[in-house]
């Protein structure tokens, strides 16, 4: 049996580079950028009007002008202007081309305006206040976004501002996940009281839709010869096999045996951690001879989680994701917790501990939750993440203590 650490690294080890597709920009929302974006011109890309108002060269202020004859407007969207008399001005708007000749942005709040002079009403102004200058945001092949960025709805408006409709982004794996047990029925089925709806499988589809991967489902059940049909087929169809279930010491957990069988390699099979320590994690040899229409396709990667609800949520977000972002280029942003409370954990394992959070100082605090066990599955509805308590001979973990942290519920 391995540590947390161990497995952790062995995973990281085997992960893949999917490649790179081209999308639509608004469809990229939660994808990672392969690409850098640069600016295609100055950031704002002439000297723009930042207040409604009347532009006028400075110096005659300093002449002690007061009174400045409007020769026009500037509207925003309208081609620049000239200040033909520079003691005169120009009014303008919010968002418009500076007029040539003139330096100063006073607005409207600060002048009286008659007929066709503009009056100023305050004693004080600045030279070249109210105007945003061209390129003081950002240069003319300048980077905006770098490469391996996770895009969000601030990106979005970036990529429509440099002209970018399509962007790169790095492929989803194509993702099959699967359970297994007789007792499993249907989400719209009703149980007889020997059996469960099925829950784990949506529960992962779930964690994935945060990753913006798309995920195809399947049952099957504890026959050792259809567990090998089927996984053969998504083996070769597939990048990642997910499964829930039939990785422990039970009669009828076929799994690590059928896939040693099918030539998944067996990277571990078990991990000194509680919840989910029958937690199997192989990977196939080079597929790219094999029947699949895709003859570009690699390895495939099997997580075999164990089949209780909390383990299988656990084990996704501690193994599978870092995987995921490590396959794509995506650093991680490690977090943790303050311990609010003094917690007693016996057995030498690593343990990811349910918490409560709260936040006070720009730190988040972290308050035990019992659950009843790795099968509570309704625990995981009042809780908001996990820290990790490493293995350690000692058993009391003191309150002030500051751990990893794994959220999973948005603030």
């Amino acid at each position: 049996m391995i540590t947390v650490r161990e497995a952790k690294q062995l995973i990281l080890e085997n992960t893949q580079d999917f490649g790179v597709e081209e999308i639509p920009f608004l469809e990229s929302v939660g994808r990672i950028l392969k690409e850098d974006i640069v600016a295609d011109r100055d950031f704002p890309p002439f000297n723009r009007v930042a207040m409604d108002g009347i532009a006028i060269n400075y110096r005659f202020f300093e002449y002690g002008v007061r009174d400045f004859k409007i020769e026009g407007i500037q509207p925003a969207g309208a081609p620049q202007q000239t200040l033909d008399n520079a003691a005169n001005c120009y009014e303008v708007m919010t968002g418009a081309v500076l007029p040539n000749n003139t330096d100063t942005v006073i607005r409207y709040e600060d002048v009286a305006i008659s007929t066709l002079v503009a009056t100023l009403t305050v004693d004080e102004i600045k030279e070249g206040q109210n105007i945003h200058r061209q390129g003081s945001d950002k240069t003319k092949g300048e980077v905006l976004i770098k490469k391996n960025t996770i895009i969000s709805p601030a990106e979005i408006g970036v990529l429509a501002t440099v002209g970018k409709s399509t962007v790169k982004v790095a492929k989803q794996p194509k993702v099959m996940i699967v359970s297994t047990g007789d007792e499993l029925v249907a989400v719209d089925e009703n149980p007889l009281d020997h059996q469960i709806r099925r829950s784990n499988v949506y529960t992962l589809v779930s964690l994935l839709n945060n990753l913006k991967i798309p995920a195809k489902t399947a049952h099957i059940a504890d026959e050792k010869s259809v567990l090998k049909d089927k996984i053969e087929s998504y083996l070769k169809e597939y990048d990642v096999l997910l499964f829930s279930g039939a990785v422990s010491k039970g009669k009828f957990d076929f799994l690590p045996e059928v896939l040693e069988e099918l030539g998944v390699k067996k990277q571990f099979h078990k991990v000194a951690q509680r919840p989910g320590k029958p937690f199997w994690f192989g990977i196939t040899e080079d597929l790219s001879n094999n029947h699949s229409e895709d003859k570009t396709k690699k390895n495939a990667v099997v997580f075999a989680f164990p089949g209780n609800p909390v383990s299988t949520f656990v084990n996704c977000l501690v193994y599978f994701y870092p995987w995921y972002y490590n396959s794509v280029g995506v650093q991680q942003k490690a977090q943790t917790a303050v311990l609010k409370e003094e917690i007693t954990f016996k057995p030498n394992l690593t343990c990811f501990l349910q918490v409560k959070l709260t936040s006070e100082n720009g730190q988040w605090l972290a308050t035990p939750i019992k659950g009843n066990g790795s099968g509570d599955l309704a625990s995981l509805t009042a809780t908001d993440g996990f820290i990790e308590l490493p293995k350690t001979e000692e058993v009391v973990f003191k309150k002030g203590s500051v751990f990893p942290l794994l959220i999973y519920r948005s603030f």
